[in-house]
């Protein structure tokens, strides 16, 4: 819906309201809820309402029944509407809630082991109660929280916060809409002849139901899922850079999530492409082979594994080396300003994505260095790696 700024038969000085449904976070995004801005921000606010996927019922000047008369009428909802631009903007997106100085106490409802039999290492599932905040906690999909680890550094001051990618959607595991969930990998390292466990994920794979634990955030709008129910989304993920991408799939394609939200359902087409060691290492396996079954012409699934499969070279298959032999299809996607690229994972994965993108690019006459700033700009890459 577009809004001229052609000259109006009413003061500019005036005020108007604007009725609309699905727009904004949480509650409020069930809700129908009354907007009123003056004149000169109707546009801006028309122009956010349709990017956050809003529905307007009503605009009115004054009393919401009565109907702006401008020189140049707004478009029905319903008549044909020009492209979307290809960037996206996130208005309404809730950011640092509770700080570390007064964190939220948030209570452990679960923790469990994602790793089958065989697997390298300890990645655990954990949820945490939001209820009872004020202000509420809560987040949309593609966001972090901050934990701080109970106890105290060398120095003795209490441990700095962790920041961990949000592996649930907004309405959490349970669709009630006060948990989050994360997916942990416990740091171990060597140094000088010692295994040194890392501080946080330590805490946070032994910890048990029923302890409590301080969360800040949430935080971050770099990896915020597009409200576009016809986008297309390409997802590189390793190991718990998994997460964002099990939040994005479960509003796609979780039955349950879909009935919690007929405003968004998904009819684009999602690709994963997911890296890990061993089979043993894939995480959320059994959701995505529901998702491939009960959504065949929507989600694709592409895996590799490290320490089983071979590259064409005769190496072993990294994410990169699937990133190269879907190359021209990944291009066709990309060529389609409404998909969206996500990439989470270690920083050391960047290198070689960049390395097969620019040789996929460039067979198809085309420079990598100047394509990813223009989609960047666009909003349509996404990067969180650590």
């Amino acid at each position: 819906m577009r809004v001229s700024t052609g000259k109006a038969t009413v003061s500019d000085s005036r005020m108007f309201t604007v009725v609309v449904e699905s727009f904004g976070v949480g509650r409020q995004r069930r809700a129908e809820r009354q907007l009123t801005v003056p004149f000169a921000q109707l546009q801006s606010l028309m122009q956010t309402i349709a990017l956050k996927g809003g529905r307007i019922r009503v605009i009115g000047s004054g009393e919401v029944n009565t109907r702006v008369e401008a020189a140049a009428p707004i478009k029905s909802e319903t008549a044909p509407q020009p492209s979307a631009p290809a960037a996206v903007t996130h208005a309404v997106v809730p950011v640092n809630l509770y700080k570390p100085k007064n964190p939220f106490i948030g209570t452990v409802t679960g923790n469990y082991s994602l790793l089958t039999d065989g697997a390298i290492g300890r990645v655990n599932h954990i949820s945490f109660d939001l209820s009872g905040g004020d202000p509420l906690l809560h987040y949309v999909e593609g966001q972090s929280i901050g934990i701080i680890p109970d106890g105290n550094d060398a120095n003795g001051k209490p441990h700095k916060l962790r920041l961990y990618s949000i592996a649930s959607t907004r309405h959490g595991d349970d669709l009630a809409d006060h948990t989050v969930s994360l997916c942990v990998r416990q740091l171990q390292y060597e140094k000088d002849g010692e295994t040194i466990n890392g501080v946080c994920s330590t805490f946070l794979c032994d910890i048990e139901p029923g302890a409590q634990v301080k969360i800040t955030g949430p935080v971050g709008k770099e990896m915020l899922l597009p409200p576009d129910e016809d986008a297309n989304v390409i997802m590189l993920a390793t190991g718990t850079g998994i997460a964002p991408m099990r939040a994005y799939l479960r509003r796609m394609f979780d039955h349950g999530e879909r009935a919690k939200n007929p405003e968004y359902q998904f009819r684009g087409k999602a690709w994963l492409f997911m890296g890990a060691p061993k089979t043993a290492n894939l995480l959320y396996e059994d959701d995505l082979q529901q998702y491939l079954a009960d959504f065949p012409e929507n989600f694709r699934y592409t895996k590799a594994i490290s320490r089983e499969q071979e590259n064409a070279k005769g190496g072993r298959m990294y994410i990169q080396d699937r990133v190269l032999e879907n190359a021209e299809e990944i291009f066709s996607w990309i060529e389609n300003p409404k998909t969206h690229v996500y990439m989470c994972g270690l920083r050391g994965m960047e290198p070689g994505i960049d390395e097969a993108m620019t040789a996929a690019a460039a067979a198809k006459g085309l420079t990598w260095s100047e394509l990813r700033p223009q989609l960047k700009k666009a909003e349509r890459w996404h990067v969180e790696t650590y």
